[in-house]
């Protein structure tokens, strides 16, 4: 009798513990502003690859990232991604399956992206990458106010319009961004700080790796509960149509991932109880001729991806099912992860289910953007007038060209 239990209070321990390590504590979001899913799931396109508009090396950018089968050449542009995710994680949004991830926002550019992605809300007024102070309350700021992350909450950005996007103000989250220096009492952070100052030519984005050095200092310094890592120079690249530096940061973007999950998992505030949430805020032009461009006009530039891996996510690697997963709907699921029930001043899209297998078909939520609700709402007509005034004007214009 005292062997059963003792054996039977073995097994509830071991269930205990099982149901515990399920539930993650911390989670880091990061991004690679503008990465295509064609590169995340098949490497290195050989139209681009060869193409010398697009690359100044064909013949060495090919020895470096080609390789016979879609297999070999993502594994050699994101090692750590097909190796350690894709055997104790999940990769959603290869399309060649009909896996589908995709952005809501009509507007297909990084701040309506960025936006949809952190609030749960694709706002069809946030329609331009200036900077204005978010009225959408974002879901890191909805955790700093829970008593379990409070304080816990911090932001690196290589994009200096993040502050904006998170409402640094009204937040009251610590967002480091662009060139600005760290604010740390420390000789790591003073030298890079120094390093930071001696960039010559300093744009609205940071180099990723200085980003992610500050990052990675205030991670060891402060062990965050929540941070988000935005990285930014594979958009960069894209947007300067420059192939194999895309690339180059694709792996690099790869490499600073791998260094973060090993800082976690040999950190013992963070060791087995920590999410990473890995994906992008908007495609690119699915057309090799057109790869580099993104914008409401371009044919692909709302594809996207997203790779999870941690307490709570199957290790599926990578999902085969035909299912579409929209970018407002990972906030929710985030938070649902968290075991938080994430609510803002705005509409927030619910979680989507997570699958139990590979070729899981899951139910999910079929969008078109913008609901019928918002559609009919002031805002939804107040907009529908514009795009019709907007659509009379291009007319008007159209026809006295004609005329001339």
């Amino acid at each position: 009798m005292k062997i059963l239990l003792f054996v039977l209070l073995q097994l509830t321990c071991i269930s205990l513990t099982a149901q515990q390590s399920a539930t993650p504590k911390n989670v880091f979001i990061i991004t690679t502003d503008g990465m295509r899913w064609q590169e995340i799931f098949n490497g290195a396109d050989e139209k681009i690859l060869t193409d010398i508009d697009f690359v100044k090396d064909t013949a060495l950018t090919r020895e470096m990232y080609w390789a016979a089968s879609p297999e070999e050449r993502r594994k050699k542009l994101m090692p750590f991604l097909w190796s350690t995710i894709a055997s104790k994680g999940q990769l959603h949004g290869n399309r060649t399956y009909h896996n589908k991830v995709s952005v809501s926002n009509p507007y297909k550019i990084s701040y309506p992206g960025y936006n949809e992605l952190l609030t749960g809300y694709a706002d069809p007024f946030v329609v331009t990458n200036k900077s204005n102070k978010n009225k959408n309350e974002n879901l890191l700021e909805y955790l700093n106010r829970q008593d379990a992350y409070r304080n816990n909450v911090a932001a690196f950005c290589s994009w200096n319009v993040f502050p904006y996007i998170l409402n640094e103000e009204r937040s009251n989250i610590p967002v480091n961004s662009g060139y600005e220096p760290m604010e740390e009492d420390t000789e790591t952070s003073a030298i890079i700080n120094r390093v930071q100052d001696s960039v010559y030519s300093k744009a609205a984005t940071r180099y990723d790796q200085l980003t992610f050095l500050h990052a990675k200092e205030y991670i060891t310094n402060h062990h965050p509960k929540v941070m988000l890592l935005g990285l930014g120079e594979t958009d960069e690249f894209g947007h300067k149509g420059e192939y194999d530096n895309y690339l180059q940061q694709a792996n690099n973007v790869d490499k600073m991932i791998a260094e973060l999950w090993y800082l976690v998992q040999t950190d013992p505030f963070y060791k087995n109880n920590t999410l990473f949430i890995i994906t992008t805020d908007h495609g690119r032009g699915s057309r090799p001729a057109k790869w580099y461009s993104h914008s409401m006009l371009t044919r692909g530039a709302g594809e996207t991806w997203l790779a999870m891996i941690g307490p709570g996510i199957k290790p599926l690697g990578e999902m085969k099912s035909n299912t579409q997963i929209w970018q407002k709907q990972i906030a929710a699921t985030v938070a649902e992860l968290l075991h938080q029930d994430f609510e803002a001043n705005h509409p927030v899209a619910a979680a989507f289910q997570l699958p139990d297998t590979v070729h899981d078909r899951q139910k999910t939520i079929i969008s078109l953007g913008w609901s019928l609700d918002f559609l009919f709402s002031s805002e939804g007509i107040m907009l529908c007038i514009i795009f019709f005034l907007l659509v009379k004007l291009f007319k008007k214009k159209r026809s006295l060209q004609l005329q001339q």
